[in-house]
């Protein structure tokens, strides 16, 4: 990893906005670049294979499992998730930093093996909040949202794990907040 490269991790429920914020960060920083995860779910139809995840079938994401080409990767709501080590560690080499947007049993799972990287947890004001954001969404089925719902009770117990805690009430003074927790990292390094 290049010294000067922050490795930056970004959890939160499903529903909490971690994509919203992300998208925030890039565009204000080109200095950051997004991982690709690559995942077993089907494809919503906003997704594009290797820009959103890259949409493996479970035999091709077994077989990497296999191959060591993953930096973490995790079971959710019966579908695989990764992060292939290959991009990730090309970005840090090249002098960016890499957000790491996975969940966060795959972030615990990363924590003991990169320690150095800069660990996020991103909280909703409440419960309810998560309920409106998944049925506003539109893409998940009244069983499936009560599954992430009880999902993103199991995460929020595990916030206190992570280096800083960042409540999502508005998605500019989230993003503000990372920006602030990423440039106080950098001037420690």
């Amino acid at each position: 990893m290049n010294n000067n490269s922050l490795l930056i991790v970004l959890s939160g429920p499903s529903g909490v906005g971690k994509g919203t914020i992300c998208k925030k960060l890039l565009s204000e920083r080109p200095n950051i670049k997004l991982s690709i995860s690559a995942t077993t779910r089907s494809p919503r139809p906003e997704d594009t294979d290797g820009v959103t995840y890259y949409f493996k079938t479970e035999d091709e994401f077994k077989r990497m499992i296999e191959n060591d080409e993953f930096m973490e990767w995790a079971v959710y709501n019966n579908k695989y998730y990764g992060t292939p080590k290959k991009a990730v560690f090309d970005q840090l080499e090249n002098g960016y930093d890499v957000i790491l947007e996975i969940d966060a049993q795959g972030a615990l799972n990363l924590k003991e093996k990169y320690p150095e990287a800069v660990y996020i947890f991103i909280a909703p004001e409440n419960t309810d909040v998560l309920y409106e954001r998944l049925r506003t969404r539109g893409t998940e089925s009244e069983d499936e949202i009560e599954r992430r719902v009880k999902a993103a009770q199991w995460e929020l117990s595990q916030k206190d794990k992570y280096d800083h805690i960042v409540i999502n009430k508005v998605v500019d003074d989230a993003a503000l907040d990372i920006i602030n927790i990423i440039n106080t990292r950098r001037n420690a390094l």
